[in-house]
Parts: C-alpha cells; structure tokens; sequence
C-alpha cells in the first residue's frame, strides 16, 4: 500500500497510494456517493478536492521543514525542557557523558523495549478506525472488534470472512501487526490467502 492513502467507494476500493493519488481519484469520483479516503492510521481524511489536479497537487505538497530552534540542528538534537526532580538531576549529571547522554540512552532503550507493544495497538487502533467507518454495520462487527482487542486472530477472521471483499482485505492490512509479534506471521499467510 505505498503512500498508505486507500480511497472507497461504498465497499470497494478504487485506488491506493500517496495523499495526492488518493485526492486525485477521490476527485475523480467527485459527485458520487459513498467515496471515502482513509489514511495510513485508518481514519477517514476529508480533502479539499476543489479546483483543478494542479491546484489540489500544491495544496497536498509536503510541507517544508520548520525553523530549527536550539539544539544541534545538523544531526536532529532539540533543546526542550524537562522537569525532574533533584536526585534525578544529581544521577543523572553523574552518569558518563552528563544528563542529555544519559537521557537519550534512556528514551532509546525504553522505545525499543515498547516497540513491540505500541505497534501491536497503533495496528489496532488503525484497524478500529477503519472498520467502524466501513463495517460497523456489518454482521459480527461487534464480535471482530472484541476478537482483534483480545488478540485472538482465528476469531477476528471468523468473522469478518463473509464481510465484503475490499473491505476485509484492507482490515487485514490495518490489523497485520495487530496480533503481536508471534501470531504476525501466522496473520499474515491467513490474510494472503484469503486475498488470493
């Protein structure tokens, strides 16, 4: 899914990929029913999709950097504030390189020890997102969101099978991580086949 814009029109998705190919299809759609585009973390995005392809190209273009502020602006560092109590501070200006050494190895080894997790609930909250928008209506709704919150895959697929096509296809995309880091793989064969 590059660019990770998907654009519906009622259960069928018509186009995927940047922001701008899926403004530019949903433009292309303008005047009919049902169109939806959705982003990368599954919710509903409402474009301006006036004028013409190159008005809405200038309007979707990427922003340019922002200002940098103190800090070392060539490799990334910001300044910004933090509040600790004194016996942090005193810890933390004893440790080997002083307090900002000390605190970046901190936040890195705390990222990368949450990364497992708060990608397993970033992929259930997009997959959330989406299917409420496109399938809350749907038979066994209520019983897939419990399946896909409990971490239970066999059940989240039992019931979203007989769900419309397009639509089951691009929730198994928002929910691929959705199953933690051991049932992933197991996920994603299901899925593939299921597309097939």
């Amino acid at each position: 899914m590059d660019g990770g814009y998907v654009v519906f029109r009622g259960s069928d998705r018509v186009a995927s990929g940047s922001r701008l190919d899926a403004a530019l299809a949903a433009q292309r759609l303008a005047g009919e029913a049902g169109v939806l585009i959705f982003g990368p973390d599954g919710a509903a995005v409402d474009f301006d999709l006036g004028g013409g392809p190159e008005n809405l190209a200038r309007r979707l273009a990427e922003p340019a950097d922002a200002p940098r502020g103190r800090g070392r602006p060539k490799l990334g560092v910001v300044a910004r504030e933090v509040t600790l109590l004194p016996r942090h501070w005193e810890w933390l200006a004893s440790q080997p390189g002083g307090a900002s050494v000390a605190l970046r190895k901190l936040v890195e080894t705390a990222r990368r020890a949450a990364e497992g997790p708060d990608r397993v609930r970033a992929s259930r909250a997009s997959a959330y997102r989406f299917a409420s928008a496109m399938a809350g209506d749907l038979p066994g709704f209520e019983e897939a969101m419990r399946a896909l919150f409990a971490g239970d895959d066999m059940a989240f697929e039992t019931r979203i099978e007989t769900w419309p096509g397009d639509i089951a296809a691009q929730l198994r995309t928002y929910a691929a991580e959705a199953f933690g880091p051991d049932q992933s793989a197991d996920f994603a064969s299901t899925s593939a086949s299921k597309a097939e």
